[in-house]
């Protein structure tokens, strides 16, 4: 059997008069959205707009939360008591739950966004805070994180965990994302994209910003939404994917297919 992988997207990042990304395109290549829940982008009309556009398409709706940063887009630094990370995740997942429920679906997954996903990788306090929310609000939803200190703490509690790869960033050599600051950091060339994605999905490896091979398994591949090209850049991944024989099939059906603890 071949390989099989989650396409997931950041979705719903519009906020009032202001556009972002082409969400109607992205939906027809992915199998999962993260859907921003109005603390880093996205607002009530947004929010329900584009849980409507998923279920229209059959694509897994997953919550996208970020610190309150409207203005930087939820990537600038900010400091958070563990209790404010807990109670803001859990807030954000709460609101887009009650659209995901008037449009006749639920929630299947949680990835938090920006600098709050960067600091659950390597910050026990963020990490547990983020997984306490998770659980207390709905301990079937899957955790989608990269390797590191949230995938830890949500599998000590038997949280389901998906694992994170990122199709258009640059990795370091310890699998940390190099910088949005630092030069290298977000790769625009859809061919070289998608194929460092074929390999982290067929073999387990990416080439780090060094020039090393490193392990990087992934179950869920993020396609950015706000970079420029984003549409054409997630259709090559996709269509590199299927020519590698790789199966685009949601997280439940591929943790089900895995573990059979997820609905």
């Amino acid at each position: 059997m071949g390989a099989v992988v989650d396409l997931v997207a950041d979705l719903g990042e519009s906020f009032g008069a202001y556009r972002m990304g082409d969400d109607e395109a992205l939906l027809d290549v992915v199998s999962s959205a993260n859907v921003a829940c109005g603390f880093h982008a996205g607002d009530p009309r947004v929010m329900d707009s584009t849980v409507r556009a998923c279920v229209r398409r059959g694509v897994g709706v997953g919550a996208h939360p970020g610190i309150p940063d409207l203005v930087g887009f939820g990537r600038r630094a900010l400091e958070m008591t563990p209790n404010e990370v807990r109670t803001d995740v859990l807030y954000q997942i709460g609101a887009l739950s009650a659209f995901a429920a008037a449009h006749g679906t639920r929630l299947r997954h949680v990835t938090p966004h920006g600098r709050l996903g960067n600091l659950v990788v390597t910050d026990d306090e963020y990490a547990e805070a983020v997984a306490d929310a998770v659980q207390s609000y709905d301990p079937l939803l899957i955790i989608v994180a990269q390797e590191g200190r949230l995938a830890v703490h949500a599998r000590s509690r038997g949280l389901p965990v998906a694992v994170l790869g990122l199709a258009d960033r640059a990795y370091q050599d310890d699998g940390t994302l190099v910088r949005r600051s630092e030069p290298g950091a977000v790769i625009h060339d859809s061919r070289e994209v998608a194929e460092r994605v074929v390999r982290m999905v067929t073999e387990g490896v990416i080439r780090s910003i060094n020039g090393h091979d490193i392990p990087v398994r992934c179950d869920s591949v993020l396609l950015h939404g706000d970079t420029p090209g984003a549409v054409e850049l997630a259709r090559t991944v996709r269509r590199e994917l299927v020519a590698a024989a790789v199966r685009i099939r949601p997280l439940t059906e591929i943790l089900a297919t895995k573990n059979g603890n997820t609905r």
